[in-house]
């Protein structure tokens, strides 16, 4: 059976030759790899079958059969690791929180304990007829964070 850290053995010096980051990995009981990779400027299909290649040159089909799965992660997909908060750095995304009101807005800043995002509100302010955009920014703790998405755009 083919393990998660044969295959982490197989593809670090990978990550660092191509400057990516793992987003995730699984290998099923029936030796179907999946591989998630991504980097700061984004991933390339050429990234990707070195990915594959370094990790199909080193396992034997005919000792034991595999599926590999080399990809970035979708754009519609949740992130998973802080280096996909990073690389989204002002973009517009959606951060459902554990525990409170969903946020959207642009994301402003990461750094170890959290994010920050920036969004625009109308309110009443007090003494004036019309309402005005305020805009306002609010700190989110990575522990608080229930699913964070870009939001997508076709403007």
């Amino acid at each position: 059976m083919i393990t998660k850290q044969q295959i982490e053995g197989l593809i670090q010096d990978k990550f660092e030759e191509h400057n990516c980051f793992l987003v995730e990995l699984e290998v099923s009981g029936e030796n179907v790899i999946s591989l998630e990779i991504d980097s700061l400027v984004g991933i390339t299909v050429q990234e990707c079958m070195a990915f594959s290649r370094a990790i199909e040159g080193e396992l034997d089909r005919e000792v034991e059969d595999f599926e590999l799965k080399v990809s970035s992660p979708g754009l519609d997909k949740p992130f998973r690791v802080k280096e996909q908060y990073q690389k989204n750095i002002g973009r517009d995304v959606k951060v459902v929180p554990v525990d409170g009101i969903v946020v959207k807005g642009e994301l402003k800043e990461v750094n170890v304990e959290g994010v920050l995002v920036e969004y625009s509100v109308k309110e009443r302010i007090e003494g004036r007829k019309k309402k005005e955009t305020i805009v306002k920014q609010e700190k989110i703790n990575f522990n608080n964070i229930k699913e964070t998405t870009v939001i997508i755009s076709f403007k």
